[in-house]
């Protein structure tokens, strides 16, 4: 059985905290004493009805403001797949952890108040979705029973939608109207909506189809541990431990280290239940080589006719996630994959305005949830693939050293 990763994005109020929690509710995937505990704070609040927000909004300050402040992870598992959700907060103050949410997502949810129609939040979450690559994205119209089920509603906001992610890099976009409060769409078609001919939400998160999505092409392990045993009887071991980033890895092929250069082939690849003849992501593995190359936590083996760039000049599109701006001539610490380096901003390109998608080109500074483009210098090479063709390869973060505070998401664009 496979496994979706989805994010739920969406402004203030919109109910993607009431969806998810519908998602668990009418999949049967919450205990008893989970909704006796709802059913119990919904009458202390006063409420007609079962809250099931309250199924996903676990802070206290988060139940007090009936908001989500954090990234909330709910698990759950249908007959046909098993998922993760990544509920992402609302606020404009908490881009960072829309960006956080959805670096890892097959898809995106963006929640739209039938109400409201599509509003800058919505925009900025389809925006992030894009510049993330979430593969998959899924229009929820939801409230529509506030605009009595209004055909010619959700029309406008789909159409209004569609045409603002005409201008990005979005692919796969389906639209589907809802009402998390009463469920009407969310596991089952409602008949409230005739005119509606497509799936339910939870139908086409259990049948998209996103095994093209992984990169098989472009093989690229990132070693993350040089093994050595230490018992005496065991001296001619000398594994690469570490998870399958790309491509399709066999017992036999030829690869290239690198920043080295140095070139092997694959002697042997080993797992905690014994050795296998081939590999593929997200496996986590260990690999052996038939010649003795000095490799270390951080190099990335590759094949040599289909390499990595290897580069100390990054241009990059970043979510700026500090209090303190970004401004040209600061020093950072980088983390990519297993390699550490320090960098120092060299540019600013441009500010993007994520409601009109105009570039600020005069921008000194990327302030708390900006995203804009800056050109790095690394103190030691990345080797790295450009975010669009390798996303686990062309992605990092920045780190304040002073702080130890992660204060960048930052995807590749080019590493020349």
């Amino acid at each position: 059985m496979d496994m979706l990763r989805f994010a739920t994005a969406g402004s203030v109020d919109d109910g993607k905290s009431t969806l998810i929690g519908r998602l668990l509710f009418d999949s049967k995937s919450i205990f008893e004493d989970q909704l006796e505990s709802v059913e119990a704070t919904s009458r202390g609040r006063g409420n007609d009805y079962v809250d099931l927000s309250l199924l996903t909004d676990g802070l206290r300050s988060e139940r007090e403001q009936g908001i989500t402040i954090d990234v909330a992870y709910r698990y759950f598992a249908t007959p046909k797949r098993k998922f993760i959700i990544a509920d992402t907060p609302g606020h404009a103050q908490y881009t960072r952890n829309m960006v956080t949410g959805a670096s890892t997502a097959d898809l995106a949810i963006v929640l739209v108040d039938a109400r409201k129609g599509v509003i800058e939040q919505s925009r900025r979450h389809a925006t992030i979705a894009s510049l993330l690559r979430v593969p998959h994205v899924v229009l929820a119209v939801n409230k529509m029973d506030l605009v009595d089920f209004d055909e010619q509603r959700f029309n406008e906001i789909r159409e209004e939608f569609l045409d603002f992610c005409s201008k990005l890099n979005v692919t796969d976009i389906t639209t589907i109207p809802i009402s998390a409060l009463q469920g009407d769409n969310v596991v089952t078609r409602s008949e409230n909506t005739p005119w509606y001919d497509g799936p339910s939400l939870l139908h086409h998160l259990e049948t998209v189809y996103i095994g093209a999505d992984r990169n098989l092409q472009d093989v690229r392990f990132p070693v993350q541990y040089v093994i050595r045993p230490q018992q005496a009887d065991v001296i001619d071991y000398r594994g690469f431990a570490g998870q399958v980033a790309s491509g399709h890895m066999r017992k036999g092929d030829e690869v290239i280290v690198l920043p080295s250069g140095l070139t092997s082939k694959i002697k042997a690849i080993d797992t905690a239940d014994g050795e296998i003849d081939e590999a593929f992501p997200p496996m986590s593995v260990t690999i052996r080589l038939e010649d003795e190359i000095d490799i270390s936590r951080g190099d990335v083996i590759a094949r040599p006719k289909n390499q990595p760039h290897v580069s100390q000049d990054v241009d990059a599109t970043i979510c700026w996630m500090d209090e303190t701006p970004l401004v040209p001539g600061k020093k950072y610490a980088v983390l990519h994959n297993a390699r550490e380096a320090r960098c120092i901003v060299k540019e600013i390109q441009y500010e993007l305005d994520v409601n009109s998608l105009h570039r600020k080109e005069d921008a000194t500074e990327l302030p708390l949830n900006a995203i804009g483009r800056v050109t790095l210098r690394m103190t030691t090479p990345l080797v790295a693939d450009s975010y669009k063709l390798n996303p686990s390869m062309g992605s990092f973060i920045m780190i304040d050293e002073s702080t130890n505070a992660t204060v960048a998401a930052c995807t590749i664009n080019v590493a020349e």
